[in-house]
């Protein structure tokens, strides 16, 4: 995933047996399964017998244990046709070795040579949990810190009580089986990741493994992707305990993170973990295990009560407080999976009968039960074909829980239906002026508007609501400062060239009053990432459009398609007006104070929307020819306004005698600028790098939102990077916007990369280019079925004496194929469903 950091992404790798229905023995049949699942999602492994999944990295764990219930049935039904069934465990009772054989592969062909009896004895299946750990010295600190809270997340796990037919005794055998590997166990303490690297290296060199791939440590550094992986866990037959471990996981790894970074590495002493271990596996659930920090006994529940309630900040930072808790309990109530296996023998008396309760409960979508989702019979036409990974309402053909009334009712009007009502509201929108007018088109354009609305998460919208006032207030603070005493440019935390290189720099920026609040209005473009993680792509502070568009779609919705309009749990963007206007009101100081929305007129592309938000706050329209300066004060329409809402170009405002009239009135504060000129200087692309600075600079805080990976052309090694990797990149200029002179490297024709190259180049002080971030998609009606459309979210910030984020969103739509969209270059937008509070 390029482009973003922030909230920790898990994602799993789980392994699964493969038996036949009918004697229930494991079979070396995964071959045949494997040539009906994807190639991308399934995978061999070192026995003919287990088939492999891997899940999507995600943040929110809901979407997680989605995800884990497509995969298994996925498996479950290529399956069903060939007589088999997939049982995730740790082990499987009913073996014979003689029917076993290793996958085709050299690599494990020479690990049976090496290896004998070790290697056919793998008949395990473990659940892997990847957790997001981008910086690989912290990686290999975190793993080793982590040692002794792993046991406790076995025991959760613990599915192997059986053996080559035999009752162990054990809860989980398969750490046993496992750990006569020469490198499994807990990992040493290292230094950074170069040591590790060649420890790693060494016994490579030494011959006892063959390749980096054998190092089966029980938590490590992954070879292939930035994570720390854990590997201790058995399979676990129900989703909803791999879920409770991803969670937890992730929790323990966001808790040691900010631990190393705060202070030295603590040692752990490995004899105390192998220990542990040894008691997580013979005891499980239903026993005691070691206690973490103070090493004594104590009841498994007890363990990881205390665990759970240890972790309440990280928990609760990344919103899976509840959802663990209520996981934890559940899985404490009903004991471990080896119990239940136990209590199936002893009712039937055969081991066949532990094998069908273990492929019943591989099979039970207790997850969907549990948190939503359509099934396959439930499936609407709609959606046939439908793949796009990383989608916010469709994930691996489940729809998700609030999605679902949405689809239904789609599903009843059929694609006849919705068309028809697409010429409703085309009929609509002509009828009211909803249009614009692209330059060099005679033509005006009717606003695309797509059916199926947007619902933002409330824990999402939540937030989303923290972070961005935080961002608007240091950027208002950094407006304040490069317009006064620059001091950010003396203690030399900001370049000069940023603001006095920048095009947005105008000297009528300093002479707004110090009083005057600069950005009253901002519209921040935010972007989610295919794991769910929001980012600010561009902060708007000149003249933000959209909140109006998103109170006119609200109201489209309810007109073309009335079965769709939210109920009381989403707020009404009508009250984003309010918000708005409360805000421009609360700037003035007239008694009464009146408003003015001053807009380019006709031609402008965004006229429709000056003209409903004009109506809309009780303001007077007014073109810049329309105003008058008399006595001091700025006129319109024979009225004094306090206020101009100024929705066009400074240069087209203040240019002439009476743009410079207009100035002065509001350097006396005769008049408000909303927002104020000079205000490019915060949102240009080159300033963006530099935004988390300027939070920490001046608000003391750290970022609660995060940017896209940007690189500045004018700095010789960016400039060296972005040409190396243009077909990567999207390149910007400093100063654009509506997606003019955008170029997204991976989609551009050759041609559009040199002209490009040429570009940067020529003006590297003009060009920025940011990482491509693989953004989630939201299903569009096409016309004939639901297709994935890349989308954005236009969030906005009304700023007085606090900063408010008022309930009206802006979701624009990409065309498809395209990354890109400004209704200018083809985009659209919907209707947007925030949550109410």
């Amino acid at each position: 995933m390029a482009g973003l950091a922030g909230p920790i992404a898990v994602g799993v790798e789980e392994e699964f047996h493969v038996v036949d229905v009918d004697t229930r023995h494991l079979v070396p049949r995964a071959g045949v399964l494997l040539d009906q699942l994807p190639a991308d999602r399934f995978t061999h492994e070192l026995q003919r017998s287990v088939v492999e999944a891997n899940s999507r990295p995600f943040i929110r764990l809901e979407d997680l244990g989605h995800d884990l219930t497509a995969l298994r049935r996925t498996v479950i039904q290529a399956a069903d046709g060939l007589g088999l069934g997939i049982v995730a465990a740790g082990s499987v009772p009913l073996v014979d070795l003689e029917a076993l054989k290793i996958s085709p592969d050299p690599r494990y062909e020479q690990m049976l040579a090496d290896y004998q009896l070790l290697t056919r004895e793998q008949l395990i299946c473990g659940t892997q949990v990847h957790a997001e750990v981008d910086n690989r010295d912290l990686a290999v600190a975190v793993a080793h810190r982590l040692a002794p809270w792993l046991p406790p997340l076995l025991a959760l796990s613990s599915s192997s009580p059986y053996w080559l037919g035999s009752d162990t005794g054990y809860a989980s055998y398969r750490p046993l089986i496992w750990q006569r590997w020469p490198t499994a166990g807990p990992v040493a303490a290292f230094e950074s990741a170069a040591e590790y690297d060649q420890v790693v290296g060494d016994l490579v060199r030494s011959g006892v493994i063959t390749d980096p791939g054998m190092i089966y440590f029980d938590i490590r550094p992954s070879a292939h992707v930035p994570t720390v992986e854990l590997r201790i866990c058995d399979a676990c037959p129900r989703v909803s305990d791999i879920v409770l471990i991803a969670g937890l996981f992730r929790a323990l790894v966001a808790r040691e993170l900010e631990a190393v970074r705060r202070g030295p590495d603590r040692s752990v002493r490995l004899e105390m973990v192998r220990a542990a271990t040894w008691r997580a596996a013979r005891s499980g659930l239903e026993g005691d295990l070691v206690d973490p920090v103070e090493g004594v006994p104590r009841p498994a529940a007890e363990v990881i009560g205390r665990m759970v309630d240890g972790l309440r900040p990280q928990l609760e930072e990344s919103g899976d407080r509840e959802l663990v808790t209520s996981l934890a309990q559940q899985a404490l109530g009903r004991g471990s999976s080896s119990a239940r296996q136990r209590r199936a023998f002893v009712r039937g008396g055969r081991l066949a009968d532990v094998v069908d309760l273990l492929v019943a409960e591989t099979r039970s979508e207790e997850w969907e039960t549990a948190f939503g989702g359509l099934t396959p019979r439930m499936r609407t036409s709609l959606l046939d074909g439908y793949d796009a990974p990383g989608d916010e309402a469709i994930i691996e053909g489940t729809v998700r829980e609030p999605y679902q009334p949405v689809l239904r009712t789609l599903d009843r009007l059929g694609p006849d239906g919705l068309r028809d009502r697409q010429e409703r509201r085309d009929r609509h929108q002509r009828r009211n002026g909803m249009t614009f007018q692209v330059e060099g088109e005679d033509e005006s354009r009717i606003f695309p508007f797509d059916l199926v609305p947007r619902l933002v998460p409330p824990g999402e919208w939540a937030e989303i609501q923290r972070a961005l006032p935080q961002r608007v207030r240091a950027l208002e603070a950094f407006l304040h400062d490069v317009y006064g005493g620059r001091q950010i440019i003396g203690d030399g935390v900001l370049p000069a060239w940023v603001v006095d290189e920048s095009p947005g720099y105008r000297g009528s920026g300093r002479r707004i009053p110090a009083g005057t609040v600069r950005c009253a209005v901002a519209g921040l473009d935010l972007v989610r990432d295919d794991v769910g993680r929001w980012a600010v792509l561009e902060d708007n502070l000149r003249v933000p459009s959209g909140i109006g568009y998103a109170v006119a779609n609200r109201r489209l919705m309810a007109e073309v398609l009335p079965e769709l309009v939210p109920g009381p749990e989403f707020a009404d963007p009508q009250e984003g007006l309010r918000v708005l206007r409360e805000t421009l009101l609360a700037a003035g100081t007239g008694d009464p104070r009146t408003l003015a929305v001053v807009s380019g007129g006709p031609d402008d592309s965004a006229h429709y929307e000056h003209r409903m938000l004009a109506e809309e706050l009780g303001a007077i329209l007014a073109g810049p020819a329309d105003l008058r300066v008399r006595n001091g004060h700025v006129e319109a329409a024979g009225r004094r306004i306090d206020v101009l809402y100024r929705r066009v170009d400074e240069n087209d405002l203040l240019a002439g005698p009476l743009g410079q009239e207009i100035l002065e009135a509001a350097e006396r504060s005769a008049v408000v600028l909303a927002n104020a000129p000079g205000n490019g200087v915060a949102d240009d692309k080159c300033l963006y790098r530099y935004v988390p600075r300027l939070i920490e600079y001046y608000l003391g805080e750290r970022p609660l939102i995060d940017n896209v990976t940007t690189y500045l052309c004018r700095d010789d090694g960016d400039r060296e990077q972005v040409l190396d990797r243009l077909a990567e990149l999207v390149v910007k200029p400093v100063d654009g916007f509506g997606g003019q002179g955008v170029v997204v490297g991976p989609d551009a024709s050759p041609e559009e990369l040199r002209e490009a190259r040429d570009r940067i180049l020529a003006s590297p002080d003009r060009w920025v280019a940011q990482e491509t971030v693989r953004l989630s998609t939201h299903p569009a009606f096409d016309g004939r079925r639901l297709s994935p459309r890349v989308v954005d979210l236009r969030a906005f910030v009304c700023l007085g004496e606090t900063a408010v984020v008022p309930p009206a969103a802006l979701t624009r739509v990409a065309p498809a194929d395209s990354m890109i969209v400004n209704s200018s270059q083809g985009g659209g937008s919907k209707d947007t469903w925030l949550p109410r509070g």
